[in-house]
This record gives C-alpha cells, sequence and structure tokens, in this order.
C-alpha cells in the first residue's frame, strides 16, 4: 500500500507499546512503508525519516509511547539472530539450505514472531531499502538513537552488549565448522601445527571482559581488539589452505558451502567489532543494517546460492577438459592428418553402430526397451573409440571450449586477441576435419555394409518403405533442425557429467581404494589392481561421459515419447549413416529422390548445430569456471572478421597446405 505524507499522524496515533506482539512488529513495517513510499527518491526517504523525529519532537506523548514500544521489542525480540545468524545456513549442508531457501519463496512470513531476522526479512526487503539507510546523516542517526533510549534509560546500553553476544555467537560456529574433521583434515599440515580456532574463544572473552569492564585502560581493550582480528586473520588464512587442496583432490559442493559460510561468518565478527569499537556507532549500525538487506535480497536467492557455491565445481570439471581438449586442436598440417585419421576411424566404427541400431527394430522391442538395447549400442560403440584412440567430431567442442575460454585470461596482453583468434582458427580447422573424417567414412562404410548383408543374407537391413521414412525423419524440411540443436545439449550435459564424476572419483580417493584395499586387491590381485586405479584415474571422465551420452541418444526419444513430447536425436555421424543404410536398400535410383537430397541437405546443418550447440554450453560454463567476465568482445569479432578477410583458408586448412 502506497502511503503519503499524511499517513504520519494516522502512524503516531497507531502506535501503542501495550498492543499484541503482531500488531506491535506491524506498526514498524508500516512505518517502513511510509518512509519506502518516497521511492525512487533517497533524499525524500531521508526527509520522512526526519519528519517522522520532529512529530516526535512536539508530541511528547508519542515520543513517550515510542520509548517504551522499544524497551518493549528488545525486551522480547531476539536481536542476536540478526546480528550473528542472518544471511547464514541454519543447516551447513548445500542441500538443506537449497530448501531452506524454496521454503522462504513459497511460503509466507508473520511478523508474529520473536526472531529479529524473520521480522527483519519482511520488514526490509527492497533494493531501495539500502540506498535510504545509506543516506541517513549522523546527526539524524543521533537524534534517532536518542529517540529511541535517551541517556540513562535502561535501553541505552542494549546495543553494545547485542555486538557482543553476536560476537561470541559467531565465534563458536566458526570453532564449530573450524573443528569439523572434513575441513581440518583438509587445511594444510602446517596451518593444524598452528592450531589458529583453539583461542578464539578465549580472545573474544578477552575483548568482553576489556569492554564492559570501565577500569580497564584503553591500552588494554586495544590489545585484545588486536589480539581477536590476528585471531581472525589466522583462521581465514587456513581456510585458504582448503581451497589448494581441492584444487589438487578434488571439490564437494557441500564441503564449498561450508568454507564459504565459514569465511562469511569470520566477516561477520569483523563487521560487529567495527561497530563494537567505533567512535561513530549510530552511523556503522546504519551501515550495517544496510548491508543486512542486500544479504536478505541474496538469502532468498536461488540463483546466488547456485552461483556462489557451483563456481569452484565448475572450475574442477572444466580443468580436466581443458586438458583434454589441448588434444583435439590441431595447430600443423601433421597434426590435421592426425585428426583425420582418429576421426575416419570413428566413422568407420559408427557404421557398425548405425547398422545395429537399425536392426534392433527386427526386434520389435517396447519404446523403452527399444531406446535402452540403442543406449548400450552407442555407450559400447563410444567407449570402444575412446579405446582405440579415434574420435567422434561431435563429441570434441564440449573439451575444445574450456581450453578456448583459458585463453581470454590473457586477452589484455598486446598481441593476446590475435593469439586467441589464431586459436579459434585451429579450433575450426579440427572441428571441420573431424565432421569431415566421421561422415566421409561413415556413409560408404554403412553403405557397403548394408550391401554385404544384402549379399549374406538376401535382404539389406532395411525394408524400401522404412527406407524412405528414414531418409523422410532426416529431412530439412522437418524438425531436424530443433532436434540437432538438441543433441548439442545431450553432447554438453555428457560432458559434464563426465567431468563431476572424475572429480567424485578423485574426491573420494578411489583409484587409492582401488589400489590398496585388501578386499579389492585380494580379488585382483596387486599388479592388476594397480592397473585398474591407473586406468580408471586416467579414463573415468572419458567412460563416464561416453556411456552416459549413448544412453542419452538411446533412451532420451523412449522418454519424450511416453510425455508426448515427439522429441528425437540428430547426431551427424550417426544420420550419416543411416543415410548410407537407407541408400543400400533403394540402390542408384535413390538418386533421383528429392528425400535423399533434403536428408543430405541437413548433414551441415547438423553438424554444425551439434557442434555449436555443445561448444557455446560448455565455453559460457568454463568461462564462469575461469572468472572471466568483461571480456571485449568487440575486439574479439574484430580480429576474427580481418582473419577471415585475410587468410579465409586458415579455417579449414592448416599452415604449410595452403
Amino acid at each position: 500500500m502506497k502511503r503519503n505524507a499524511h499517513d504520519l499522524p494516522r502512524l503516531l496515533a497507531e502506535l501503542n507499546p501495550h498492543a499484541e506482539l503482531a500488531q506491535r512488529h506491524l506498526w514498524l513495517i508500516h512505518l517502513i512503508e511510509w518512509v519506502r513510499a518516497a521511492h525512487p527518491s533517497t533524499e525524500g526517504a531521508v526527509e520522512r525519516v526526519r519528519l517522522f523525529l520532529d512529530a516526535l519532537d512536539a508530541d511528547p506523548d508519542a515520543a513517550a509511547r515510542l520509548q517504551l514500544w522499544w524497551l518493549q521489542f528488545i525486551d522480547q525480540v531476539d536481536i542476536t539472530t540478526l546480528l550473528a545468524d542472518f544471511g547464514f545456513a541454519p543447516r551447513t549442508a548445500f542441500f538443506s539450505e537449497l530448501t531452506e531457501r524454496l521454503r522462504y519463496k513459497l511460503l509466507p512470513s508473520t511478523p508474529e514472531t520473536i526472531d529479529a531476522s524473520e521480522l527483519f526479512s519482511i520488514a526490509l526487503n527492497e533494493e531501495f531499502d539500502v540506498r535510504w539507510l545509506q543516506a541517513l546523516d549522523e546527526p539524524l542517526l543521533q537524534r534517532l538513537a536518542l529517540a529511541l533510549s535517551p541517556a540513562g534509560s535502561p535501553g541505552a546500553s542494549f546495543w553494545q552488549h547485542a555486538l557482543l553476544g553476536a560476537i561470541t555467537y559467531c565465534a563458536g560456529q566458526i570453532l564449530s565448522t573450524g573443528f569439523a574433521p572434513e575441513l581440518r583434515l583438509r587445511m594444510s599440515e602446517e596451518i593444524r601445527d598452528e592450531k589458529p580456532f583453539h583461542a578464539l574463544i578465549h580472545d573474544v572473552e578477552s575483548l568482553r571482559v576489556e569492554v564492559l569492564h570501565g577500569l580497564r585502560t584503553t591500552d588494554r581493550l586495544e590489545q585484545a581488539e588486536a589480539r581477536l582480528r590476528e585471531r581472525l586473520d589466522a583462521c581465514r588464512a587456513a581456510v585458504g589452505t582448503v581451497y589448494t587442496h581441492f584444487a589438487a583432490e578434488g571439490i564437494s559442493v557441500g564441503l564449498v558451502f561450508r568454507l564459504r559460510q565459514l569465511r562469511t561468518r569470520i566477516v561477520r565478527v569483523r563487521q560487529l567489532l567495527d561497530c563494537l569499537l567505533s567512535t561513530r556507532p549510530e552511523l556503522d549500525a546504519a551501515r550495517l543494517l544496510a548491508g543486512f538487506v542486500s544479504v536478505g535480497r541474496d538469502r532468498r536467492s536461488l540463483r546466488a546460492l547456485y552461483d556462489a557455491n557451483s563456481s569452484l565445481l565448475a572450475a574442477k570439471i572444466t580443468e580436466r577438459s581443458a586438458e583434454t581438449g589441448e588434444h583435439y586442436i590441431t595447430r600443423t598440417p601433421r597434426e590435421y592428418l592426425d585428426m583425420v585419421r582418429r576421426a575416419a576411424g570413428g566413422g568407420l566404427v559408427m557404421s557398425f553402430t548405425t547398422l545395429f541400431k537399425l536392426a534392433l527394430h527386427v526386434l520389435a522391442l517396447s519404446a523403452f526397451w527399444g531406446g535402452f538395447l540403442a543406449g548400450i549400442n552407442y555407450a559400447i560403440s563410444f567407449v570402444l573409440i575412446q579405446l582405440l584412440h579415434f574420435t567422434v567430431a561431435t563429441k570434441q567442442p564440449a573439451m575444445t571450449a574450456p581450453a578456448i575460454a583459458a585463453k581470454l585470461k590473457d586477452l589484455e596482453r598486446g598481441n593476446a586477441v590475435e593469439e586467441f583468434v589464431d586459436e579459434v582458427a585451429n579450433l575450426t580447422r579440427s572441428q571441420v576435419a573431424a565432421v569431415l573424417g566421421n561422415v566421409l567414412v561413415v556413409f560408404p562404410a554403412a553403405l557397403g555394409l548394408s550391401l554385404l548383408v544384402a549379399r549374406l543374407w538376401g535382404s539389406p537391413p532395411l525394408d524400401p518403405i522404412h527406407a524412405l521414412q528414414t531418409l523422410d525423419s532426416l529431412s530439412l524440411l522437418g524438425p531436424s533442425l530443433l532436434f540437432a540443436a538438441f543433441t548439442g545439449v545431450l553432447l554438453y550435459a555428457s560432458s559434464i557429467l563426465g567431468g563431476w564424476v572424475e572429480n567424485w572419483f578423485v574426491l573420494r580417493r578411489m583409484d587409492s581404494a582401488i589400489r590398496y584395499n585388501p578386499r579389492i586387491t585380494r580379488l585382483l590381485g596387486e599388479k592388476r589392481a594397480l592397473r585398474w586405479s591407473g586406468f580408471l584415474r586416467q579414463n573415468i571422465s572419458g567412460l563416464t561421459s561416453n556411456i552416459a551420452l549413448g544412453f542419452m541418444l538411446g533412451l532420451t526419444p523412449a522418454i519424450a515419447g511416453f510425455f508426448g513430447l515427439g522429441l528425437e536425436v540428430r547426431h551427424v555421424t550417426l544420420s550419416s549413416g543411416q543415410i548410407g543404410v537407407a541408400s543400400a536398400t533403394l540402390g542408384l535410383q535413390v538418386l533421383h529422390l528429392p528425400a535423399f537430397w533434403w536428408a543430405a541437405a541437413m548433414l551441415p546443418f547438423n553438424g554444425a548445430l551439434n557442434v555449436l550447440v555443445s561448444f557455446l554450453l560448455a565455453f559460457r560454463t568454463a568461462l564462469r569456471a575461469h572468472n572471466v567476465s568483461g571480456v571485449e568482445r568487440s575486439r574479439i569479432y574484430a580480429g576474427i572478421r580481418h582473419r577471415l578477410r585475410v587468410r579465409p583458408l586458415s579455417f579449414f586448412l592448416p599452415s604449410g597446405t595452403r
């Protein structure tokens, strides 16, 4: 409800310190709404606060009721929950916090509460509140403090005691988290020997004594403050060593979440210290509350939770992909020819895959079991291609994107843009070589295998009706463009899953368990266990992503069909093989069929969409993982356009062959 300046007398009249708890809190909410009604003018909001104080000066009865209201407020409401716990998860677990934020979004809150943090979330929850709180000047804030608690009143020392209590509670939470074994054992050995968390509570209690004991000297108070701040710095340094462990040994979203909570609590104690020992306490208190408004908005945001806790995991997932992706970028004629050779090998394997996939139609299985067997067929083929060191073109973009994104971190160097354009050209050339190697081999190989089957068994794998249906389904005129783009999403998802499983494998030290666990070594033998641990450590990401992609390609149409979506997959290599099998059935007359040419016309679009969608999604993830932002895209685009004008063939052929 929009409140105007004429609502002030009504607000003062409604101020009743003896009302029910909810009614007293509703009065506070209405007062803040009245101040906020000046939006978007912060000067107007400040002027309304001044008008409120002027009205109190002119009405002693209202001023007395406000002071009694304030005494009731601080007597019944727990302010420590706001100062010490606001913005923190009640349970230090990522998924518990996710559930809690969903509750905040879906369920309403009530002002009938003694929890100051819940009341704060209802009363001050808009971005404008940050601005007008920060705009309040010191004289006005001092007037407001005196209006609530005149010197000598029972509430005058409330703020000091509340801050000390909040610091103690925060220190207890820091100590509890710092002593948790899953974090303590990941700290460096040197830090564990220094025991930075052990004396934290002692330092807090020393500060409390110095603040509250009037006979102590200023020097002793300053020394107690300095010791506590040094202790907090030591605790924060200890937390930093855990991130170093993550870089080498894998990342857990849950542990990252707990670390961020711990570091933020350390910052909160420093903020509370600043307010407690400030020479301008009213001004610092207003700044602290303004900061709480921003914290509260983030506290309700699911996206903020995801962004804050997933960047490190994304970095770890893309790190391995960047290392692998370097092997898929060709820079010399020799590497280019090697890529064509490996892509040709992948195309040959995929020709058998296509034939087996079409053979499954003979079994006339239900949609799910047909998709499941197709997934097994794809997964076996992709794994075989990996083990034979061949390549499938569409698997590369999700691997090469992190390698390209890593180059953007050094874009400020003089020749960095030119070097980046070189990498783009190298990548484009590599993708073209891989796609051509796959397609130019899988089509004739699938055609030849189909003719061989027809000669040995008397009939081709597809009858003429199904051959025509296959060509029609792959036509450029149908929804194949959408399906090809969706397949790019599946390619990206499989690579992310592969990186996540590798991170889990390293985090749980599964390679060490396979190598040394007594039960496993008895089963496999020490030498075989050693080989298996090394093999899985090197290949777990590729195996996972290939198997996942196989089942995604096989089961997605069946699952989508269950929901009536009619969603299909269009993998360029498989589509080329299917055209080859259909052509074997129809013979040379297929060249006279428009359906054949529309299906063939779809292939370049199919390959481009598979590659581009997968690459762009992986590239975006890698940019966030590497904390690359604010890239001058215009410089990059200009560099690419210049290269296209000057050396267009560099995007298709390696240097030395042009």
